[in-house]
């Protein structure tokens, strides 16, 4: 017994709308991250992002 299922490739479920959206939560949890971690008061926060930026040779000062 066999099933006969179609689907749709990945590329043509995404629609313009939804590249969008999906670039705009992007953006939206990137700067949160960034402003919770760079001016967070609570400095194992604060420096466990400072070490990963050092990490990545990213300069930060």
């Amino acid at each position: 017994m066999s099933t006969n299922q179609t689907s749709l490739p990945l590329a043509a479920a995404a629609t313009p709308a939804s590249r969008i959206l999906q670039l705009g939560l992007a953006a939206f949890l990137g700067l949160f991250v960034v402003g919770f971690a760079g001016f967070s008061h609570i400095s194992a926060v604060h420096n466990a992002a400072h070490d990963v930026r050092h990490s990545l040779a990213f300069p930060c000062h």
